[in-house]
Formats: structure tokens, C-alpha cells, sequence
């Protein structure tokens, strides 16, 4: 039995790299570190933005690093080994991650501050340009 998708419509041509990107995040479903997605409102003409805010409390800015690739945003964390230390308990989790965020085209990061555990990164997504092309037909004989 083959397996039926949305993508499988004859009207939607060029959408099989957006099937595969849709079910790489589905299988992506670690909730460390836990994140906030808002939106900002746009103001004075510019438009408006989004902003993705991560609980990283206790990384520091060099052990995080904030990169895209191509139409990806990576976030991930490496904290460096403290030595030897004897916990009585241990409930603040100190692991890698790496959190991935798919883009859509024309998505733009502004910039990434850290503050008070939490970080920040700024997107910016332009208003796309309307564009009508004409087709010209050629008649053959």
C-alpha cells in the first residue's frame, strides 16, 4: 500500500522539499531547552518581527552559538565540563542541544542577545514583492 500525502496533488508541483522539511521537524521533538515564539508589531514603517526566546540558563555566550544554514536556524549549546563536582541532587540540566528552526524564504535574523539566562533572536520577515509575469505563446505550425 502506498502512503498518500498532501503534497501528492498534481496541482502542487515543486513541494516535495517541503514534505521531507515537514517531516524532519515532526521527528524533531526534544523539548530541551524549552522556547517561546512571539511576534512584535510592526512600527513606523518597518515590519514586523519575531522573536524566538530560549531558557538557557546557565550557558554563557561562548558556550552557544547561533547560526543559519540555508533555510534553517541552528541554535546550540555546549557547556564545558566543570571537573568533579559532588552533587547531593541534581535537577538543573546541563546537557548539549541543538534546536532547529525551519525558515521560510525571505525570513532574515536581525541579531541574538543574551540576558539574564534567557536568549533571544530576532527575525525579521520582509513583505514579499508581488510579482506578474506574462507568458508569451508560441503558435507552431
Amino acid at each position: 500500500m502506498s502512503r498518500i500525502t498532501p503534497f501528492a496533488s498534481p496541482l502542487l508541483l515543486g513541494f516535495d522539499a517541503m514534505e521531507k522539511t515537514l517531516e524532519r521537524i515532526s521527528k524533531a521533538s526534544d523539548g530541551y531547552p524549552p522556547y517561546n515564539i512571539e511576534r512584535i508589531a510592526a512600527d513606523s514603517g518597518a515590519p514586523e518581527r519575531l522573536r524566538i526566546t530560549l531558557a538557557v540558563a546557565g550557558f554563557s555566550e561562548e558556550e552557544l552559538d547561533v547560526s543559519t544554514e540555508e533555510n534553517q536556524l541552528l541554535i546550540r549549546g555546549r557547556q564545558a565540563e566543570q571537573g568533579e563536582r559532588d552533587y547531593l541532587y541534581r535537577g538543573i540540566a546541563s546537557r548539549q542541544f541543538q534546536r532547529t528552526f525551519v525558515l521560510a524564504d525571505g525570513m532574515q535574523v536581525l541579531g541574538a542577545g543574551l540576558k539574564n539566562g534567557l536568549l533571544s533572536v530576532d527575525l525579521i520577515r520582509p513583505e514579499p514583492a508581488r510579482m506578474v509575469k506574462k507568458i508569451n505563446i508560441s503558435v507552431s505550425q
